[in-house]
């Protein structure tokens, strides 16, 4: 599957690159994503753990508490609204799964 996926990448490649004005020009997000997969290519799990950690070094030595509480109140508003949102899609679900309940019912009586 990803060959498939690599293969219709080249082939958009190698059109892009015959146009006059796209002579061997990769977008930034083409760039990217073979970046990033060829980079997990190449690594394994103790690579990410290990630039997570000094990610998180860093980030601890250039902000203070304040920084944190606010990114954590961001995070609690975003989870409640993503809850929030979940529990409206199921209760509506429930509603249409009890209405076709009922309506089946109604078949049978």
């Amino acid at each position: 599957m990803a060959q498939d996926r690599d293969n219709r990448y080249q082939n958009q490649n190698q059109n892009q690159n015959q146009s006059p004005n796209n002579r061997s020009k990769m977008s930034q997000e083409e760039a990217g994503r073979m970046g990033g997969e060829a980079t997990a290519q190449n690594h394994n799990q103790n690579f990410y753990e290990e630039i997570g950690r000094k990610g998180g070094e860093a980030t601890a030595q250039n902000h203070n508490k304040d920084f944190y509480e606010e990114i954590g109140q961001k995070g609690g508003e975003a989870r409640s609204q993503q809850s929030n949102n979940y529990n409206s899609r199921n209760q509506q679900q429930n509603e249409n799964n009890n209405n076709s309940n009922r309506n089946n019912n109604n078949d049978y009586n």
